[in-house]
């Protein structure tokens, strides 16, 4: 994982926080940037991103168009349970430019490829099908949201792997609402936001669906991102994967 900044965010309005996300490679057409500028404003109970543009020169946020069939970006983020106070580590398998050999100064370790203690690699969620969950801090609201989504961790266990990303945020604000809740799966802290923005996140809830392997089968943002939703969509994945939903 890098222990280099790669961006920081501004306090914007009450109620929310703009982000400034670092530069980083594309997750769905390698070799390419993007910079993101997204503001939050909380609605009601779920928390619904007020955006600058939905569009960036990549493509739509995360849930906004269909990324079935896609790989996952791989990242690794400290774990809340462990010792690490460092950035995500967002770079992928391949060069993030398209010269062949990477120049030197674009290698970084992969991230599925870093020592794991005291850290959350994706890649390790692969083995079966997983949920991805990515929220904030504040407010209270989007928090919430959170306790209805990992209701289906212990329903689902031994078949399909849950994990918790908080997007920025302080660790120890991480450390005690992790605490509080007791989810039961595995919270992941995006400090610098850099894998927010590697997968384009501007809703809260955000919730990705993907395969055994790492590939998306679906998003489900704002009010698509109830319990029955993604039952549903976790029945239906397991059944095309010979296995067994759970109720929905």
């Amino acid at each position: 994982m890098s222990g280099e900044p790669a961006g920081r965010g501004a306090t914007g309005p009450e109620g929310g926080e703009r982000f400034e996300p670092p530069r980083s490679p594309s997750p769905f057409r390698p070799g390419a940037r993007y910079s993101l500028f997204v503001g939050l404003a909380f609605v009601g109970v779920i928390v619904v991103a007020a955006i600058n543009g939905t569009r960036t020169d990549e493509g739509t946020l995360l849930g906004t168009e269909d990324v079935r069939g896609r790989p996952l970006p791989e990242f690794a983020v400290p774990d809340i349970e462990g010792p690490l106070d460092l950035d995500a580590n967002i770079a992928q398998d391949d060069c993030e430019t398209s010269e062949n050999p990477c120049p030197p100064e674009d290698r970084r370790t992969p991230a599925c490829e870093i020592e794991p203690e005291g850290a959350i690699r994706v890649c390790d969620l692969f083995d079966k099908p997983v949920v991805v969950s990515f929220w904030f801090t504040s407010p209270r609201a989007c928090i919430d949201t959170q306790d209805a989504v990992y209701e289906l961790a212990g329903r689902y266990r031994g078949r399909v792997n849950f994990v918790s990303i908080a997007i920025r945020g302080s660790r120890g604000e991480v450390e005690r609402i992790a605490a509080e809740r007791d989810w039961g799966v595995p919270v992941g802290w995006d400090r610098d936001g850099a894998v927010s923005n590697v997968y384009r996140v501007g809703v809260c809830p955000t919730v990705a669906i993907a395969r055994a392997g790492g590939i998306f089968e679906s998003v489900l943002i704002g009010d698509q991102a109830v319990p029955r939703r993604i039952s549903g969509e976790l029945a239906s994945l397991l059944a095309k994967d010979g296995g067994r939903g759970g109720e929905g």
